[in-house]
């Protein structure tokens, strides 16, 4: 009995849920200027060390990345979603040790980085499994 390498439906939904999902990351770092609208938000931008931003853009567009590759049903895809994932952590992580961000935020700000972070590993560890299935070239 041969085993399939081709994946089933639900790759591809999870597959296009993960474009979009790390399409909404690029959307949000290229609009980040305006869509700071409260003071907090903009002080915390102000405050914000290049570094920060360069691991904003390097963590969406390797997710995204990603995830263009993991609908091409491409290896790449495992190795960009965990360069995006440590770059978000190592990124949310500067924001929080390196800015006033709780104290302009307060702590529910936290919340979303944590939620991006985890999407992330999921991302990683489905990709890394979708490969040794063979589902990936």
């Amino acid at each position: 009995m041969s085993v399939s390498t081709k994946p089933g439906k639900g790759f591809y939904v999870i597959a296009v849920l993960a474009l979009l999902w790390e399409l909404m990351g690029v959307v949000s770092f290229l609009l980040q200027d305006r869509m700071a609208t409260t003071e907090a938000q903009i002080a915390l931008q102000a405050q914000s060390p290049a570094w920060i931003n360069l691991l904003y853009a390097l963590a969406v567009f390797s997710g995204a990345l990603g995830a263009l590759l993991l609908v091409m049903r491409r290896r790449a895809a495992a190795l960009l979603f965990l360069l995006s994932f440590i770059a978000a952590a190592l990124q949310f992580g500067g924001v929080f040790a390196f800015t006033d961000a709780l104290a302009l935020l307060g702590g529910s700000s936290v919340v979303f980085p944590v939620i991006v972070v985890l999407v992330g590993i999921a991302l990683w560890l489905y990709a890394r499994r979708c490969a040794s299935r063979g589902w990936l070239r």
